[in-house]
């Protein structure tokens, strides 16, 4: 089965999560349009929808799908994203369409956060797929350079400035053992805005879709 089709299956069995005149939250990425796709076929399910990033945003426009701010609401039920690496502990990386800080402000704000993946993103351990780390630009060097103390060789992303007007340095060749450490030191040090690991919001609900079914975690 082709990626696509399972990300489009995981995409689809989020759907059975919303509830019906609510506001949801809704990330970035590829699995995440597939959703928003399902989501304008039933019209009218939700009021309107917060979201994580001016792409999606842009997307929900196109399908007539109500865009509210989060400063303008007071509770959010739900929070549907997808992840670059997930572990069966729900700990996951995210961050590889640049929208990691705002995705992690929503999914703060959210009740629940179910997590969209197609199988190849479900790891035994955190680290293969390089973990972005949001800086703003006069810490880009400093920080690259308390980064590499850790033991990890981060790398400016080329040409991408986050919604936020900030970079993204990508971290390479990191075993992540401790998420919640790692998160936790990333965090620490002067100018990075967050890193891409969810482990301390880990997800609630793992929705993982593999070439014969769609299994809920």
């Amino acid at each position: 089965m082709p990626q696509d089709c399972k990300k489009r299956n995981a995409a689809r069995a989020a759907i059975d999560y919303i509830k019906s005149n609510t506001i949801i939250g809704i990330g970035t990425g590829s699995t995440v349009n597939f959703f928003i796709e399902e989501l304008a076929k039933n019209k009218g399910l939700i009021d309107g929808a917060v979201s994580s990033s001016i792409a999606t945003e842009k997307l929900l426009k196109e399908h007539n799908i109500p865009v509210i701010a989060l400063n303008n609401i007071i509770e959010l039920p739900i929070y549907i994203d997808g992840a670059d690496e997930a572990t069966k502990n729900k700990h996951l990386v995210k961050g590889g369409g640049g929208a990691l800080t705002r995705e992690k402000i929503v999914a703060a704000a959210s009740k629940q956060f179910i997590c969209i993946i197609d199988d190849t993103k479900l790891v035994p351990l955190l680290g293969n797929f390089p973990l972005p780390v949001e800086v703003i630009p006069i810490a880009q060097s400093y920080v690259a350079r308390e980064i590499t103390k850790l033991g990890g060789q981060p790398e400016l992303r080329q040409d991408f400035i986050t919604d936020n007007g900030n970079v993204i340095l990508d971290i390479h060749n990191l075993k992540i053992e401790n998420p919640s450490e790692l998160e936790n030191k990333l965090n620490q040090i002067t100018g990075v805005v967050t890193n891409g690991l969810f482990a301390k919001r880990p997800a609630d609900v793992l929705i993982v879709a593999s070439e014969n079914e769609v299994t809920k975690k």
